[in-house]
């Protein structure tokens, strides 16, 4: 690890909604230069006109700010090498690609789509490195002229060294690439504007980034950059070449690379759900990164004590939902109980909300949140656990009441409902025991015998804990409920 305070970035492009790969990668970055007391820049990748939106922009603002990243330089914060919005960067590219021509490592290629691709096909065929051949690489005044008389466009190509280029990533080790893998590339399109290639490593350069960690996707790219650094240091543009880390594909179904596609690939899928920025950043961590053997959970500030590169899995990592539903669980149980029903509320209210807003009650709400704090994974399956106690009527779910209401449902709910009337409300044992007895009177066992009793109430065959659940409702309503289902029984 170089000596240097780490100053690491975080450069997203804003097209489209955030996905988890992207704040995967924003978390390894951002818990780096926190462990080393780095500094974190967040930059914005905004020279594709056609893909690129204000309302994306404004999406990666917000969520970062809900995840709890703060940056130290970037939009809406400054710093020594604003502006930090590619866009806003253009005259320093044309600048750069100006010095790069001019001393000689960048040349101007007029090569046609047509021609690329016929010789491109020629080369395949021969079973020869189909990258760019170099055609325009040494072109005499003459060929220029005539090439500019034909009123050609040209796009400006980096000019590669022909010399293997090896580098010892933080993630993988030592690698090392080939002159002929890694063919002259573009940095500059017909229309002068500028390319990836260019303005990624110009930026990483001029704002003295001192570790690259990016997705394993970006590999093929850095001897490219690397060269690219190099021409930037003798042209005086940049003082070193920063450290690279790769970091582990995020694998999805089928072991395929977790596409922006893959519906669980977007982070608004988790917001809305109702994951804790805690419990998805803890999920997250853990995709090629381990906080220990024996302990999977664990905060953000634990993590960045001990997160550093090195100690990155380079093998893909697989995305698991059911593991990252267990381990928001355990940070929702890890709350403060106000911390938790605060937590819950946009999902008691519309559009969650399937009870009217009058009906809300507060009082009922605060009793019942501590046993919901125990059950639910995600927020948002608050609403359903907990809609019986504020609508005037249960859901109507007629495969749960189907499932719940076998053999002889209506002789268990009429005795049941004996038992309840005479039991004390202010004890939930004592309303299990009713139902116990209920059952017991029947040939059931409790788990059989509460069943009806829980779809007539709640309307749902499974929820919080039922005799609780009772309590918090009342006599009067659960009792109504009962007879409401011994007539539709009837009926």
């Amino acid at each position: 690890m170089a000596n240097a305070t780490p100053r690491v970035r975080f450069c997203p492009s804003p097209t489209g909604n955030p996905h988890v790969g992207l704040v995967r990668t924003a978390l390894f970055n951002w818990a780096f230069a926190r462990h080393h007391g780095g500094t974190f820049v967040f930059r914005i990748e905004d020279t594709d006109a056609a893909r690129d939106s204000e309302e994306s922009y404004q999406q990666l603002l917000d969520s970062l700010r809900w995840l709890g990243f703060t940056w130290d330089e970037g939009p809406e914060v400054g710093g020594p090498h604003a502006p930090y919005r590619q866009s806003e960067r253009m005259d320093i590219y044309a600048d750069v690609a100006k010095k790069l021509l001019d001393g000689g490592y960048a040349y101007h290629c007029y090569c046609t789509t047509e021609e690329l691709d016929a010789r491109r096909a020629a080369a395949r065929a021969a079973g020869k490195p189909s990258g760019y051949d170099g055609h325009c690489r040494e072109l005499t005044t003459v060929q220029v002229e005539a090439y500019q008389g034909e009123h050609r466009a040209s796009i400006v190509r980096f000019r590669m060294p022909d010399e293997t280029i090896t580098f010892t990533d933080l993630v993988r080790g030592e690698l090392s690439f080939t002159p002929e893998n890694v063919p002259d590339f573009g940095i500059l399109r017909a229309n002068g504007a500028p390319l990836y290639t260019l303005v990624n490593p110009v930026d990483d350069a001029l704002m003295e980034i001192t570790h690259v960690l990016r997705g394993e996707d970006l590999l093929s790219s850095t001897p490219r950059q690397i060269a690219l650094y190099k021409a930037l240091i003798e042209l005086g543009v940049a003082k070193a070449i920063p450290e690279f880390g790769h970091l582990p594909y995020v694998m999805g179904e089928g072991n395929k690379k977790l596409s922006k596609r893959d519906p669980e690939a977007s982070l608004n899928l988790y917001r809305d759900r109702g994951f804790l920025p805690e419990g998805l950043l803890n999920y997250l961590s853990l995709l090629g990164w381990s906080f220990s053997k024996d302990q999977d959970i664990f905060s953000v500030e634990e993590m960045v004590a001990k997160f550093d590169i090195p100690d990155v899995n380079a093998n893909p990592a697989r995305f698991d939902l059911k593991k990252a539903e267990s381990i928001n669980g355990d940070h929702i149980r890890l709350l403060d109980p106000k911390a938790f029903a605060d937590a819950c509320t946009p999902w008691l209210r519309a559009p969650h909300a399937n009870w009217e807003p009058e009906d809300f009650d507060a009082e009922a709400w605060a009793a019942i949140a501590p046993y919901a704090q125990t059950r639910v994974t995600v927020l948002s399956d608050i609403t359903a656990n907990v809609d019986f106690l504020f609508r005037k009527e249960p859901v109507e779910d007629q495969p749960s009441w189907d499932k719940a209401m076998k053999g002889d449902p209506a002789a268990l709910l009429t005795t049941a409902r004996e038992n309840l009337a005479a039991a004390d409300w202010n004890d939930p044992e004592s309303l299990k025991q009713a139902v116990l007895t209920a059952g017991e009177a029947h040939g059931l066992k409790l788990g059989k015998a509460q069943a009806p009793v829980r779809v007539a109430v709640t309307g749902r065959t499974v929820g919080l804990p039922l005799f609780e659940s009772l309590q918090i409702l009342g006599a009067e309503k659960s009792l109504a409920r009962i007879d409401a289902a011994l007539a539709k029984l009837a009926a």
